[in-house]
């Protein structure tokens, strides 16, 4: 079985970021989203730093970002967290080391919070946060539909004084 690295995210990297984020789409448990956005779009959405991507067989197969969750300054520290992992490496950690790494990455930055709104059926990425000292935080009931049927949210955030497991 060949190596999975780690590295930062490059632009060049666009296609397989938006081959597994199309996965996500299809799998109707990763996000709200309906279809992938243009590079441009997707980039002015997510933060400069702690973009990572894991790479095996020089093909992009899982990848980690953060976003802002306010232009605010007070809220500098908190950025929301993705990741997806294709499909063709699920259960060979690609996703626990890419949280890892992003979790470091993110504190050296300054960040103090990191959290995700996952839907509850998603057990493998609640699952995920959980082995990276993500807590569940809340519940956001009928959050917004996804073809046509209501979706809950469960929300789930990581202090700087967590300790990874």
């Amino acid at each position: 079985m060949s190596e999975i690295k780690l590295r930062a995210m490059l632009p060049e990297d666009w296609t397989g970021v938006r081959r597994i984020y199309l996965e996500g789409i299809a799998s109707g448990n990763s996000t709200f989203q309906t279809e992938a956005p243009s590079w441009e779009q997707w980039d002015a959405n997510h933060l400069q730093t702690c973009r990572l991507v894991a790479v095996k067989d020089n093909s992009v197969v899982g990848w980690a970002v953060l976003a802002a969750i306010s232009a605010r300054p007070i809220y500098r520290g908190v950025a929301e967290v993705s990741v997806y992992v294709a499909s063709s490496v699920h259960g060979q950690g690609v996703g626990s080391a890419l949280m890892r790494e992003l979790v470091s990455a993110s504190e050296r930055q300054g960040f103090w919070t990191l959290q995700a709104g996952i839907f509850p059926e998603n057990a493998a990425s609640l699952a995920l946060h959980a082995r990276v000292g993500f807590r569940q935080v809340g519940r956001r009931e009928k959050m917004g539909q996804l073809h046509g049927a209501w979706r809950d949210v469960v929300l789930v955030e990581r202090r700087v004084d967590s300790e990874l497991h």
